[in-house]
């Protein structure tokens, strides 16, 4: 019988660049073991003071436009209170507000419940920090798959 709370920690390399990282791949792979075709909620969460998840269009320029808006929305400049770490770094612990550090998402049959261009993406602004943790866990019926 499968459990009806299951957890996976991804630990992802985002390097010394602003990135969207899309492990929609991840997601679907822990699901196949986890749910085992039942239905429930998957979470995602990143356990970081600078960095968020999103649901979004990847590929089609999207991701790129999302780190060029939070360009525009909070500026790598030096008018951030917190200021540790690289210039600009304070917009970073802000980042998190605006990108929140969770989703929760449907899952059915076992498969995440995505729109046909949604991807589940971690989206990381923070160039101090190039290794994140990504906390997947899976909420659902006891019972045979």
């Amino acid at each position: 019988m499968p459990d009806a709370f299951t957890t996976r920690v991804l630990n992802i390399a985002t390097g010394s660049d602003e990135r969207v990282v899309d492990i929609t791949g991840d997601c679907e792979s822990f699901l196949r073991e986890a749910a085992a075709g039942r239905d429930g909620l998957l979470n995602v969460f990143v356990p970081h003071a600078t960095a968020g998840i999103a649901v979004i269009e990847t590929g089609a320029g999207s991701d790129d436009d999302l780190l060029s808006t939070l360009h525009t929305l909070l500026p790598a400049d030096d008018r951030w209170q917190h200021r540790h770490g690289s210039p600009g770094h304070g917009r970073d612990h802000v980042l998190p507000a605006f990108v929140p550090p969770h989703a929760t998402l449907p899952v059915v049959d076992g498969r995440l419940a995505l729109g046909t261009w949604q991807s589940v993406c971690l989206v990381d602004t923070n160039r101090d920090n190039p290794d994140r943790q990504v906390r997947l866990s899976f909420l659902g019926g006891v019972g045979e798959a």
